[in-house]
């Protein structure tokens, strides 16, 4: 795999539950990093809901090197946030589908089969990141080919760890 201009493609609210569901929290900093460093990730985009008051993260988001693409939310009748990114994301795909080298794909969700199909068929597809590996859509699996891996083995690289309670683990030792 030609390790420049492949660009990333990522449903935040599946890899942020799917790495919660896993018992941990992603470092995005380090996240970026690996996507850049395995993958020749030059161009990362984040697809997610707006809520205006998530403004540091997505200062942080940013400055980690990521392209933030919103979606306005609404909210369902029991109060949940509902940002479903799909459309935009596999939009972006497309417009992106001539200068990318290869495509990476950050997601559980079966609703990006046709698109992973499509990347596939016309040789763009560098590989498919789930966090869930029990709930990964076998849709998904199937149009992957053997290009799946799971975020659960990389936890010891990729976890969030509060610097702050690690100095106090530290000192108390």
């Amino acid at each position: 795999m030609k390790k420049e201009g492949n660009y990333a493609f990522v449903d935040t609210q599946n890899l942020y539950l799917g790495v919660l569901s896993l018992g941990w929290k992603l470092d995005y900093k380090k996240f970026r990093i690996y996507l850049k460093e395995k993958y020749g990730v030059t161009v990362a985009y984040m697809f997610m809901g707006y809520v205006p008051t998530n403004q540091a993260l997505y200062t942080m988001l940013t400055s980690a090197g990521y392209t933030l693409i919103f979606k306005p939310i609404v909210h369902g009748p029991d109060g949940t946030i509902k940002g479903n990114v799909d459309a935009e994301l596999v939009l972006q795909t497309m417009i992106d589908f001539e200068k990318l080298n290869k495509a990476i794909l950050v997601t559980s969700d079966g609703d990006f089969y046709c698109l992973v199909n499509h990347l596939y068929k016309h040789n763009k597809l560098a590989r498919v990141l789930s966090p869930y590996k029990i709930r990964c859509s076998k849709l998904l699996k199937q149009a992957a080919r053997g290009e799946l891996r799971f975020l659960a083995s990389l936890q010891e690289k990729l976890e969030y760890k509060n610097k702050k309670a690690l100095l106090r683990d530290r000192t108390t030792q």
